[in-house]
């Protein structure tokens, strides 16, 4: 078995369920009725079969198709199912659920406070980990739950370097009064810096998605990132200078861009995720959203929030499945209002159970 993937040629014993149509690894019963359902079906299952949907928030619509293993030979074909896949058209809804709870990952955080206390900030890594692994581990969709491949070492070198970048150029900006040349010099090396540092950034965002994603996997197989950290940086430079030069105006297209660019990138196996919006949709929200923030106290900016998650989300699709958002601006406005709350009257403790609601509201999405 290849790492992150299933070897070529692995077959994987499932049943399929007489009565509402679940194909899954051999067990006595239905994952999602609990009907028995012996052992008369295997097929190799790679992709989401229908299953009776638990609630009508947020859903994935339609079958994801057969995936081959990112990792796969070069020209291996992909694997695939002996049953169908379900149309785009069949109505089928599929949600993702989290699982976890705040109590069992405030034990987790209580550990890695101790831990990185008594190693001077060196645990800080592995207990990142440890909570990526809990929230991925405890996030179900379709039956089969993610997992998290990241270790602290990785996460801890990638700190070092990050830190050397922007350690050198910390001492280049602060050391530019003290250079020789005069007001010339001094503009020209915090320039420099500066604009180093907004190179930086991108090549950051585009890295950090890039390992993100190659350490989730789901029914073994991993996700990735291709995307090209030149062509995020002309995005971004590019759409910067125009938010900047219009006042902030062309923000919705430029974020628009920059989320369609590491969607089209993102990769489950051998397949692409899509997305077909556009910023100028998001103008309008925009500008009223701008409008009412100070009337409203800053509330209106929650509902822009909001409504950008929701036309962000309902534009993506994964072949021929399309995902769905529902997060509206008031469920996000008690969210934050109620984890601000829980922090302030318990000194901080309630952050376990703050971000596994955060986790919460976003399975829904």
């Amino acid at each position: 078995m290849h790492e992150g993937g299933l070897a070529e040629g692995t077959m994987l014993d499932t049943m399929r369920c007489a009565k509402c149509g679940l194909t899954q690894l051999a067990a006595p019963a239905s994952k999602s009725c609990g009907t028995a359902t012996g052992l008369a079906s295997r097929a190799p299952i790679l992709r989401s079969i229908p299953a009776t949907p638990r609630s009508q928030h947020a859903t994935v619509h339609a079958a994801i198709p057969a995936v081959a293993p990112v990792n796969a030979p070069h020209g291996a074909p992909p694997v695939t199912s002996a049953d169908p896949a379900p149309s785009a058209t069949d109505g089928q809804e599929r949600q993702l659920f989290f699982h976890g709870s705040g109590g069992s990952l405030l034990g987790i955080q209580i550990v890695n406070v101790f831990l990185t206390l008594i190693t001077l900030g060196v645990y800080h890594f592995w207990g990142k980990v440890r909570v990526r692994s809990y929230l991925l581990g405890g996030s179900e969709f379709d039956g089969d739950r993610f997992a998290y491949h990241g270790t602290g070492k990785e996460l801890f070198i990638g700190s070092l370097k990050a830190g050397v970048v922007f350690g050198a150029l910390s001492a280049l900006m602060n050391a530019s009064p003290y250079l020789p040349g005069g007001a010339p010099a001094r503009i020209a090396a915090t320039v420099t810096a500066f604009g180093l540092l907004l190179i930086f950034i991108p090549i950051a965002i585009v890295g950090a998605r890039r390992y993100r994603l190659s350490r989730i996997s789901w029914r073994n197989i991993r996700f990735s990132f291709r995307g090209r950290v030149a062509d995020f940086l002309k995005i971004f430079a590019g759409g910067g200078f125009l938010t900047l030069v219009t006042l902030g105006l062309y923000y919705p297209v430029y974020a628009t861009k920059q989320h369609a660019f590491l969607v089209a990138h993102s990769y489950f196996g051998d397949r692409q995720f899509a997305f077909d919006g556009r910023g100028q949709d998001l103008f309008g929200s925009y500008l009223l959203g701008l409008v009412l923030l100070l009337p409203t106290l800053g509330l209106s900016w929650l509902w822009f929030l909001a409504r950008k998650q929701r036309y962000l989300w309902d534009h993506t699709s994964f072949e021929s499945a399309r995902f769905r958002c529902t997060v509206t601006g008031g469920r996000l406005a008690r969210l934050h209002t109620g984890n601000i709350l829980l922090l302030v009257l318990t000194l901080g403790l309630a952050l376990a159970w703050s971000g596994s609601a955060t986790s919460d509201s976003r399975s829904r999405t």
